[in-house]
């Protein structure tokens, strides 16, 4: 069971490795904080629909790629990011009770008698209030659960961007920020290689997490960005994902974390 924060964030985070499961037999399921009612606008929406009904529309568009079985929604609203007005929104997943929506998440656990349970890093990979909240929701709930699941989190490899951003500027290419720079709590993107427990080999998905992100196309902000990317770029950039599994100690290996399917 993957519990992600907004429908899109599992497209550019962990799609492939959600493929990858899906095609090996395993039963994966998708958790939705929010409804990302505070995304962009489609410019193709129908009269009356909102904008958390058009991104649930392609929620599901995403999981018929990936191979889903499920996606459950834990019903809050998106918080938007740091600073922003709808933090403080009553029902914003940022103000949401921790007991109560673990509880929510807990209940989906035992529905799907999950074993593992994967979230994000401590600060949502670059700080936005709905991924922060997340890492905390799956800590408290994984104890709730009849069947504590295996935890992991999802996060991004700081020292491999970084590298990766030193040789595009060595090269001539203009960057206009780097994985190093504050992000949106203040803290550079993700986590150092040496606090990461698995690099997943997903470059045997990529097709599936291209259509993945294209199911995304409202959210065209970072969508576009993405799916601009030449194929050999865009293999390099997301033909690996990270994950931490707290607990386990490094240094980071190369390997698929789930084994075969029962």
């Amino acid at each position: 069971m993957y519990c992600h924060a907004h429908p899109d964030d599992e497209a550019s985070q962990t799609s492939g490795a959600m493929a990858r499961a899906a095609a090996e037999g395993h039963r994966v399921v998708v958790v939705f904080a929010t409804n990302g009612d505070h995304g962009e606008v489609a410019a193709d929406a129908v009269e009356g629909e909102t904008v958390a009904d058009y991104r649930r529309r392609e929620a599901e568009a995403s999981a018929r790629v990936l191979g889903l079985a499920r996606i459950a929604w834990l019903g809050y609203a998106d918080s938007g990011m740091t600073g922003w007005e709808q933090n403080d929104a009553e029902t914003s997943f940022y103000r949401a009770d921790l007991d109560v929506a673990a509880r929510r998440l807990a209940d989906v656990l035992d529905e799907e008698d999950a074993d593992v349970l994967v979230g994000y890093d401590w600060h949502g990979g670059y700080g936005h209030p709905d991924h922060v909240q997340v890492h905390h929701l799956v800590h408290r709930a994984a104890p709730l659960a009849r069947r504590t699941p295996r935890l992991l989190e999802s996060t991004m490899n700081r020292t491999a961007m970084s590298r990766q951003f030193e040789e595009a500027r060595s090269a001539g290419v203009e960057m206009e920020w780097s994985p190093d720079d504050p992000m949106d709590d203040g803290n550079p993107l993700g986590t150092p290689e040496d606090e990461i427990t698995w690099e997943v080999d997903v470059s045997a998905y990529l097709d599936q997490k291209r259509r993945s992100l294209e199911a995304h196309r409202s959210q065209a902000s970072d969508i576009d960005q993405f799916l601009s990317m030449p194929p050999e770029v865009f293999a390099r950039f997301f033909g690996s994902e990270y994950y931490i599994e707290p607990g386990v100690a490094g240094p980071m290996r190369r390997g698929w974390p789930y084994g075969d399917a029962d």
